[in-house]
Formats: C-alpha cells, sequence, structure tokens
C-alpha cells in the first residue's frame, strides 16, 4: 500500500544514488541519466561544488526569515542580474517555477492597475500560447494552454487568452483594451520542444512595446544554460529585453529555488520603475531565499561559468545532431530545440515517445517524453564526450530494433 497521492505516472525504477550523469536504483543497476530531474541537475547528481556548498552553509544557516537580510540572496540577486539576464532590475526568490510564473502573472496584474486603458480600467489579460506549460498551481494552470491540465479544475483563474505559437498575425488580432502582458517559453518544453523563431520572438517584443504591455519570460526549462547561452531567449533573440523573466529547476542544481526578475524600466513620465510596483507586502515566500537554498543556487552558476560548460553544451549539441542526422533513421522525423534541450520528433504512427522512454530505460539510458510524439534529452550541461557516445549509442541500437 503506498500513501502517496498517484498523481505521477511513474516509471518502474526506484533510484538510490546519483554521481554525476549516472544513476543507480534498488537493485543496483547503473543508468545513464538524460533526464537529470527534468532539465533541474545542470551540474548531474552530487557534484562537489554543489555538495560542498549546500554542506558548509547546512552547518553555518539553513533559514531564519525574509524579515531580516540574507546575504547569500543579495549576492545570488545581483549575479542573477548583472551577468545572466544582464539589464537593470530586481529579483523575488520562491521554492519552485510555478511560484515564479505566479508571481510574474501578479506584476502584470499590478501593472495593469498601473497603467489602466483609456477609461481608466486596470488591465489584467495574459496572452499565452498553444502547447504551453507554465506549472499546476492555480494560477499557473490557467496560463497554461494545454486542455489535458484544465480537466477537472474548472473554473480556472480568468485573465488568460491563448493564441498559436509562432503566429504573429493571431498575436496581434488578440491584444486587446485589457491586455497587461504576453507569456511566452522561448523554448516550450513540455510541450513538444517548439523553439520561437528569431522573427516572432522579436515582434511578440514589438507588439509589447507598442501596446504598452509587458514582455513575460518563463526561463524555467530552457534558462540557465540549458540552450548554449546564459539565458534561453539570448540564444534565439539577444537583444530583447524582457520585462519579467521567471526561473527554477537548473538554477538550483536539483536544490528547489525558484525565482522571478522584474525590470527596472521606467513605466511613465515620473520615471516610476517597473520593478517598484511589487512594493512591500505585496508578495511573499516562507522558505523563499533562504541561505540553503541561494548558496546552492550561487554554486551552480558559479560551475557555469567557471567550467565553460556553455561552450560544451553549443558543442555537445552538435555532436548529437550530427550523428542522429546520419542514421536517417525511420523513426525519428527532426530534431528540434536549441543546446542541451534537444526533442526528437518521431514519425507518426510508429512509437510513442512514453513507450521509447521505457525501451531506452531497458537499455539503461533515463530520458523523458515531451508529449506523445517527441523524445527528449535534457543531459547535465557538464555532460563528456564519452556519456554522449554512450547515450547515441544506446539510442540507435533501440531505434534499430524497434524499426
Amino acid at each position: 500500500m503506498s500513501y502517496i497521492l498517484p498523481t505521477y505516472a511513474n516509471f518502474p525504477l526506484t533510484a538510490l544514488r546519483g554521481e554525476g550523469a549516472r544513476l543507480w536504483d534498488d537493485e543496483g543497476n547503473e543508468y545513464l541519466d538524460f533526464c537529470a530531474g527534468i532539465a533541474t541537475c545542470s551540474l548531474g547528481h552530487c557534484h562537489p561544488a554543489l555538495t560542498e556548498a549546500i554542506t558548509t552553509q547546512a552547518k553555518t544557516l539553513i533559514h531564519c526569515s525574509n524579515l531580516y537580510q540574507i546575504p547569500q540572496q543579495q549576492q545570488l540577486a545581483e549575479k542573477l542580474v548583472t551577468e545572466f539576464v544582464q539589464s537593470p532590475g530586481k529579483i523575488f526568490f520562491g521554492n519552485s517555477g510555478a511560484e515564479a510564473n505566479d508571481g510574474m502573472i501578479k506584476t502584470a496584474r499590478r501593472f495593469g492597475h498601473a497603467r489602466p486603458d483609456k477609461d481608466g480600467k486596470a488591465r489584467y489579460e495574459v496572452i499565452t500560447f498553444n502547447s504551453s506549460f507554465h506549472g499546476r498551481t492555480l494560477g499557473s494552470m490557467a496560463a497554461t494552454a494545454q486542455e489535458k491540465i484544465h480537466v477537472g479544475f474548472a473554473p480556472l483563474l480568468p485573465g488568460f487568452r491563448y493564441v498559436p505559437f509562432n503566429d504573429p498575425e493571431a498575436l496581434k488580432a488578440a491584444i486587446n483594451e485589457t491586455t497587461a502582458g504576453i507569456l511566452l517559453e522561448p523554448i516550450q518544453g513540455e510541450g513538444g520542444v517548439n523553439s520561437a523563431t528569431p522573427e516572432f520572438l522579436q515582434g511578440v517584443a514589438d507588439f509589447c512595446q507598442e501596446n504598452d504591455i509587458l514582455l513575460m519570460l518563463d526561463e524555467i526549462q530552457c534558462g540557465i544554460g540549458r540552450t548554449g547561452d546564459l539565458m534561453g531567449w539570448k540564444s534565439i533573440c539577444p537583444d530583447l529585453k524582457p520585462d519579467t523573466i521567471s526561473f527554477a529547476k537548473g538554477l538550483g542544481g536539483g536544490f528547489p529555488i525558484g525565482a522571478f526578475y522584474v525590470s527596472d524600466r521606467a513605466i511613465d513620465t515620473d520615471g516610476t520603475q517597473l520593478s517598484s510596483l511589487m512594493d512591500a507586502g505585496s508578495h511573499g515566500s516562507t522558505y523563499g531565499g533562504n541561505p540553503l537554498a541561494c548558496s546552492a543556487a550561487l554554486a551552480v552558476l558559479t560551475e557555469i561559468q567557471s567550467s565553460s560548460l556553455i561552450g560544451n553544451v553549443n558543442r555537445q549539441e552538435q555532436r548529437i545532431r550530427k550523428a542522429v542526422e546520419s542514421w536517417n533513421s525511420p523513426l525519428i522525423q527532426s530534431i528540434r530545440g536549441k543546446g542541451l534541450l534537444l526533442g526528437f520528433a518521431l514519425t507518426p504512427e510508429t512509437i510513442e515517445a512514453p513507450a521509447l522512454c521505457k525501451a531506452l530505460m531497458d537499455n539503461k539510458l533515463l530520458t523523458v517524453p515531451a508529449g506523445p510524439s517527441t523524445l527528449r534529452w535534457l543531459p547535465p550541461l557538464n555532460v563528456t564526450d564519452a556519456e554522449i557516445d554512450e547515450a547515441l549509442k544506446i539510442l540507435k541500437n533501440t531505434l534499430d530494433s524497434l524499426a
């Protein structure tokens, strides 16, 4: 008998130990882990720098309260703003990606009150995109434009409008007097590893500027080096200046932390900063930004930079693409995504992604689906040539046996 709510369709594997890109189960089986906690274990399992940071901080101070100043929180916010986002702004820390997106949605509502429509009515609507995924809280779930996420939870939080991804005309038609923001993943992860085109992403930014609405980027899965740049949007359209950005997953390297950024840009002729709208009492989190979580995230970001992992991400992407394309497998239609957020689009009516993931697991490679027809690879950013070669061999042999 299990005492855990059955909210996950688990694979039949019980993980006990991890090291780097390797995971061991309770029967002693060793796996090559290209799921990495669904893009969370940026440095693999139990990386020495991360383990040391957590251990050292745990001996000093784990938690106090946001009623007091937390030095690690200040350090992490500064690094995120100045070295990763590279545009003036402020950071709020929470515990997960869904919380971070909820915080961005609240920021859009605040903005809509500060910048009402021509009749003085507060703007509140946020436009999101088909196949998006923004979380499973009531707010982030309502922002997610996937019917299967909504089933059984009506009435949803109002204030969201869904349009097709990479369709500028549909987006333009959806903008109205109530629109406060446009929220999108530069690369959709759960929805099938779909990349925004540079033209579309720039177009979204232009629409936002022309209509005085917020450009809101969900970088929970595609940020923090995953796509071959420090931020996901920079691998597509580097000159963008987002108003809000959400982070989680890879930020903590496996330790729970989420965050969202709000720009310092002026929103009126008085010089009111967008970030100032989220003032004292507007938002909060008991555990958010605690010393332990911030120390873990600082170690992850420092390791990504000091070990030049961005270069490794880009190099491994090219090695994977070259190898897979040379196979001409009848089961793989195309490869989508960037960096080490890659989706193998499976040929229709051949095999479904969950079944392929199970077959790969049987062959000691852990992967994850992105919908019914896309296999997703999310290895650690420091994955080695040998590990990529091993995974490619397993994937090819598995595909050949299924074909």
